[in-house]
């Protein structure tokens, strides 16, 4: 079955910008999105690394990785694979071959909602793995697929260049139009939640965290 490409490549935010989030926890992103997006029921398998970068979609059958392959290899460099696998858990869409592949060519991570199989190598590495479970049984190669289209993981709607950020809590997506004005309030928010780190530490705290 045939495997449709939307667009060759999607994107990319700017440097700065994706400097920025690489320093801000999913959390507090979540927190300023009106804690409202996110991919549920996604969780970290590599061993360390945030993940940052430009989405880069693929949609495919459960269990069927003929249009991850292809995607493989239009990747660019900074480009996080986002895969809609329909949320099955029944077969792995990607291993350490795929993870190879995809790191040798610059990628910034996957971001699957579906199973992985090969963990040992995906937790002995910090090329950033999200999905949903492990199991040891291999793909189907057939298709259908659809590349840079947008795609729904884990109830989150992602589409083509949007930016995502990943870490030990998670995974959320927004778009690049909204970028710049969401870091300004991330890092508004970080310095507050550090005072109030302080302040407890030193015994100043009168819960004002409580009311924010």
């Amino acid at each position: 079955m045939s495997v449709t490409v939307a667009m060759n490549s999607v994107p990319k935010p700017p440097a700065d910008i994706l400097a920025g989030f690489r320093e801000a926890p999913t959390s507090i992103i979540s927190d300023n999105l009106a804690r409202l997006p996110g991919c549920v029921g996604l969780r970290p398998f590599h061993g360390k690394g945030k993940l940052v970068g430009s989405a880069f979609t693929v949609r495919t059958r459960p269990g069927d990785n003929l249009a991850i392959h292809q995607a493989l290899a239009l990747v660019g460099k900074g480009d996080v694979l986002v895969i809609d696998g329909g949320g099955d858990e029944t077969r792995a869409l990607v291993g350490e071959i795929m993870k190879e592949i995809a790191q040798h060519a610059g990628a910034a991570g996957y971001v699957i909602d579906g199973a992985i199989r090969d963990v040992g190598a995906f937790e002995a590495g910090d090329f950033p793995c999200f999905a949903r479970a492990v199991i040891h049984r291999g793909p189907y190669k057939n298709g259908p697929g659809e590349i840079n289209v947008p795609v729904s993981v884990g109830g989150c709607v992602i589409n083509p260049g949007d930016i995502v950020v990943g870490d030990e809590d998670g995974v959320v997506s927004f778009s690049q139009a909204e970028a710049a004005k969401l870091l300004v309030a991330v890092k508004a928010q970080m310095a507050r939640e550090e005072e109030t780190i302080r302040s407890i530490r030193e015994g100043r705290y009168q819960g004002s965290y409580g009311k924010q």
